[in-house]
């Protein structure tokens, strides 16, 4: 901006040059408009017409110098419930992992109720279902073969079931599920629907998942026997998270490897669904409801920090971060619990704790949710 050292009085130069500089002030701000700047000081979130969020009293619930880790948490017949993977031989494919579940009437006081395993299948990613008056864990199982070549067409769903969150039935084989990494269930009506990943075709292939990998909708009338009922990602299939509205519809947050997430989206009879990639990879997600909003949660990758465990509201089609959690190395796979419109409860294991002489551990956290 130029700004003449003289001074011009009142007359022609004084109008010429304060119309001038008003000139100039209206193209700064022509300029900081089109290129994003802005003196709005509210958040994204709040500009969206979203709450802030503040979060409390995060506490580590359990850590037993192993590796715990795939949270899930639900309330039933007045209970919390969380439950997680724990393995003396660390996050890789282990025979000697289990399944432990903990219950709580208060969600501050929690105490272990009940552990499994399947004997030479590494038993993880446990997730809850609320289904005909009786809660599910179904857990996805690796045939931990001695010679290291797990592969993903060995593949076989358990489950446990308890009508009381007390007496639990052994682990049965999810029939159906031979060939399918089972991940998170939901209920619509009388049927249950679960994602199951599997290798395009079954092909034979090398060890582990690989690319080749397709994303299949079960189907069960009673928890136990499940059967095909669509495709819904063709490719890159991964861990996939369904929310169904009132009319039957439903919302998917897909992961896909290490790429973007996608959301997906269909409605009865789930055979057609619309996918489009999201602005940000999303490991171990979480979709569920909050009051009149959607939650997104999951593991995020940062540019200099490393993995952390974040939380976002999706609206619009994006995610707007709320809150990131105390985390780092391998962590996230949030579970969540709306206790109201105001309050939530929230899990997730991570490892960016150490013990006194410098062991990092990897525990199970839990944090207060409310909004402003």
């Amino acid at each position: 901006m130029i700004i003449p050292s003289l001074y011009l009085g009142k007359g022609l130069w004084h109008d010429l040059f304060i119309v001038s500089l008003m000139k100039q002030i209206l193209f700064i701000f022509a300029v900081f408009s089109i290129t994003g700047f802005s003196f709005n000081t509210r958040t994204f979130a709040e500009q969206a017409d979203l709450p802030s969020v503040t979060v409390s009293n995060i506490r580590r619930v359990f850590h037993n110098g192993e590796h715990n880790a795939f949270t899930d948490l639900i309330r039933f017949k007045d209970q919390f419930f969380l439950t997680f993977r724990s393995c003396p031989d660390g996050h890789g494919v282990n025979d000697s992992a289990s399944i432990i579940v903990l219950s709580s009437s208060d969600s501050k006081r929690w105490n272990q109720i009940h552990q499994f395993s399947v004997p030479n299948r590494d038993t993880r990613d446990p997730h809850f279902l609320i289904f005909k008056e009786r809660l599910f864990i179904y857990t996805g199982t690796w045939y931990d073969d001695p010679s290291g070549q797990f592969d993903l067409n060995q593949h076989l769903g358990y489950g446990v079931w308890s009508e009381d969150g007390i007496h639990w039935a052994p682990p049965t084989v999810l029939e159906g599920t031979f060939g399918h990494y089972v991940w998170k269930a939901a209920t619509f009506g009388n049927k249950a629907y679960l994602c199951g990943r599997r290798k395009t075709n079954f092909a034979v292939g090398p060890k582990g998942e690989g690319k080749a990998v397709e994303s299949a909708m079960l189907v069960s009338d009673d928890g136990i026997t499940w059967k095909h009922h669509s495709l819904f990602q063709e490719v890159f299939g991964d861990e996939t998270v369904f929310l169904f509205e009132p009319d039957g519809a439903i919302i998917a947050i897909g992961r896909r490897g290490s790429q973007a997430a996608q959301l997906c989206l269909t409605s009865p009879p789930y055979t057609e669904w619309q996918r489009s990639d999201l602005d940000r990879y999303i490991g171990g997600p979480l979709l569920t409801r909050w009051g009149p909003h959607l939650v997104v949660g999951g593991r995020k990758f940062t540019e200099n920090r490393g993995a952390k465990t974040s939380m976002c509201w999706f609206k619009d089609e994006q995610l707007i971060e709320f809150a990131e959690l105390p985390s780092g190395g391998d962590n996230s796979y949030p579970g969540f619990v709306a206790l109201s419109d105001k309050r939530a409860l929230m899990s997730w294991y991570s490892s960016h704790e150490k013990t006194q002489d410098g062991k990092t551990i990897t525990a199970i956290y839990l944090a207060d949710l409310s909004v402003k």
